[in-house]
């Protein structure tokens, strides 16, 4: 396993999965958020555990149902390539060491901005940069369909979590692996229940806060067109189904939300929006080339 294992960069750094890819006879409980524009987010994970790129970059290495990979044992394999000895030198005036492997890790996800989608540029004064359905989409993104009380700033998102009551994915009731893995993370983080716990709480292992129960950071809306699927546990396959989600109020019981009553038009229309106006330039990726 590897980082692109599961952040394929030809999937805008996605891997098409409802859950994550995971280790070999483990699975993983959460979907895989795209890394374009990460560097921008205030807080990392779907929870919000991390709160810089370092501090993210190793969780999923020895995570034991993701790269499973022991820090040590990492740090002396990255050490026995000569190349890469030499590169640390040079980068980091020292040999390598875990620190400064996600310093590494960290620095190549701040390469990973999204820019100029058609958006921008119709911000920016041209208005022909969207279609006249797409200008409709977002008359309604910041209008009727309040997509904007969220999804707002540069990355489209205010850093917060809110909790939407998304439905668990059913794959969660078919396999124990994912109970297992969602027993281990409660564990770790010291939920004393944790052996019957029966769904993702969110945010709250992480404040202990019952306002952050299945609460999750809202996430980027650029690129949102080739990162499918959607949520945190991957649960819609299609822009119509989240659209439909938030339509109808989100989940049932959840204070956030309340129902929009879009017409099919709308829909349509803001559907139309986001998967025209949102995505930027192609990034180029280039597997480096060892002399």
């Amino acid at each position: 396993m590897s980082c692109a294992s599961c952040h394929v960069p030809d999937q805008a750094y996605t891997d098409g999965q409802d859950l994550s890819l995971s280790y070999p006879t483990t699975r993983n409980w959460r979907n895989t958020p795209t890394l374009l524009n990460v560097a921008y987010f205030k807080s990392l994970f779907h929870d919000g555990r991390a709160s810089t790129l370092e501090e993210q970059a190793l969780f999923p290495v020895m995570s034991s149902f993701e790269m499973n990979l022991n820090l040590d044992y990492l740090e002396e394999k990255i050490r026995i390539v000569p190349e890469y000895g030499a590169a640390f030198n040079n980068v980091f005036g020292g040999e390598v060491t875990k620190a400064r492997i996600a310093m590494a890790i960290a620095a190549f996800e701040r390469t990973l901005v999204s820019v100029n989608a058609p958006l921008d540029r119709y911000l920016q004064g041209d208005k022909a940069a969207i279609s006249p359905g797409a200008r409709r989409g977002f008359e309604i993104f910041t209008g009727k369909g309040k997509c904007a009380d969220c999804h707002y700033g540069p990355h489209l998102s205010d850093d917060m979590f809110h909790a939407l009551n998304v439905p668990e994915n059913p794959e969660d009731r078919k396999d124990p692996r994912i109970a297992a893995t969602r027993r281990f993370v409660a564990k770790v983080f010291r939920y004393e229940d944790y052996r019957n716990l029966e769904e993702d709480p969110g945010r709250y292992l992480v404040t202990r806060d019952m306002k952050d129960w299945k609460a999750f950071r809202t996430p980027t809306l650029r690129e949102i067109a080739k990162t499918p699927p959607y949520m945190h546990n991957g649960t819609m396959k299609t822009l119509e189904e989240v659209l439909d989600f938030f339509d109808r109020g989100g989940g049932p019981g959840n204070k956030a939300l309340t129902p929009l009553r879009l017409t099919a038009e709308e829909k349509l229309a803001l559907k139309t929006f986001l998967e025209e106006a949102l995505s930027g330039d192609d990034i180029p990726f280039r597997l480096p080339k060892i002399p």
